[in-house]
């Protein structure tokens, strides 16, 4: 099978365009502080601080391997800090928080953010999510671990094959109109089993169950036929998220925000092999 390289979902210097063609100014980064903890020593804590250490030194191993060696400046994977800065309010900002907590994610270097006691109090009263992420059913791709992020961060909505209906469409639209979110992330995946279902049905003519036949039905005008087996497939995950995004970007009111400059909608990919997560529309 061919190798085939992909660029991360936000590359260094690269800048969301919006209609004025004017280029927001970055966000403050995000800081992070860990919650105390009692200084009473226990054998129990003992082994606690053993196994963190060795969680830490395996982590660092695997993470060097999959950065090519480039260290990655995290806390450990037992650790939860609480985020203290502000929350992105861009689409910019709020692109580059999921690509670094994806770097996290890849190099096995996850924090946990906003998991806290705090955190979790804080959030009784209101919630304020920085992104919008519509992805698949797929238990291999929650978007809050790939993008390592906490309660409160993330808005999720999930059907077999980012498949869009009115209960999809409203889910997202309350996200941006009513909660001020500036960024929709569309999240497909490799080896997606909605789109090679809805390939193989297409293939051979069989009607599938009900409900999973409305799924094939919605992907099918996607597939590619100019390519065969699995690449068919591949293929067909691509044009599906483009599909997707050019469908939500089209909603009329999410086109308004979209050319007022208070949204992006993107297309992305996550690979499960490399577990990366890489920009396609």
């Amino acid at each position: 099978m061919e190798y085939v390289k992909h660029s991360p979902l936000f590359a260094p210097g690269f800048t969301i365009h919006f209609h004025d063609s004017t280029t927001r100014a970055p966000e403050p980064g995000l800081g992070h502080t860990f919650p105390s903890v009692n200084s009473e020593d226990t054998p129990l804590r003992s082994i606690r601080r053993a196994l963190a250490r060795r969680s830490l030194l395996r982590g660092g191993f695997a993470g060097a391997a999959a950065l090519g060696g480039a260290a990655l400046g995290a806390a450990p994977a037992s650790a939860t800090p609480r985020r203290t800065a502000t929350r992105p309010t861009t689409a910019a900002a709020a692109l580059r928080e999921l690509a670094a907590g994806n770097q996290r994610w890849r190099a096995y270097r996850e924090r946990h953010p906003d998991e806290t006691p705090a955190v979790r109090q804080s959030l009784v009263s209101g919630q304020h999510p920085f992104a919008v992420v519509l992805g698949c059913i797929d238990s291999r791709v929650p978007p809050e671990l790939v993008f390592d992020q906490g309660l409160g961060d993330l808005m999720t909505v999930r059907t077999a094959g980012e498949v869009l209906d009115e209960a999809v469409l409203g889910s997202v639209a309350y996200g941006v109109l009513e909660l001020g979110i500036p960024l929709v992330v569309v999240l497909g995946h490799q080896s997606c089993g909605a789109v090679k279902a809805a390939v193989q049905a297409d293939l051979s003519g069989e009607e599938l169950p009900a409900h999973i036949q409305y799924l094939a039905d919605q992907i099918s005008p996607f597939i590619d036929r100019t390519k065969e087996g699995d690449a068919r497939v591949d293929s067909t995950i691509d044009a599906n998220i483009r599909a997707v995004h050019s469908r939500l970007a089209a909603e009329p009111d999410l086109a308004a925000k979209i050319s007022a400059g208070e949204l992006a909608v993107v297309g992305a990919r996550y690979e499960l092999n490399t577990q990366l997560v890489h920009r396609i529309a």
